[in-house]
């Protein structure tokens, strides 16, 4: 399942780096793209929702949105 998070605060490589490596520690497995334009963090192969954003705003960012598709 594609999981979508609209993140606000994320303006550079390390905060690329801050969210996926976060993800990515509990979810080693997971695959995370993050679009700092948009400011929008993709995330398949991940757990519950409110979970990975938990982990999001966890790292320093703010989860104003999320979405999932099959």
């Amino acid at each position: 399942m594609m999981l979508q998070f609209q993140v606000e605060g994320m303006s550079c490589g390390h905060c690329v780096k801050a969210v996926t490596n976060a993800i990515v520690a509990a979810y080693p497995e997971a695959s995370v793209a993050v679009d700092l334009a948009a400011g929008n963090v993709k995330v398949e192969h991940a757990g519950d929702a409110a979970q990975v954003a938990r982990l999001i705003e966890e790292a320093g960012y703010k989860v104003s949105g999320s979405s999932a598709a099959g």
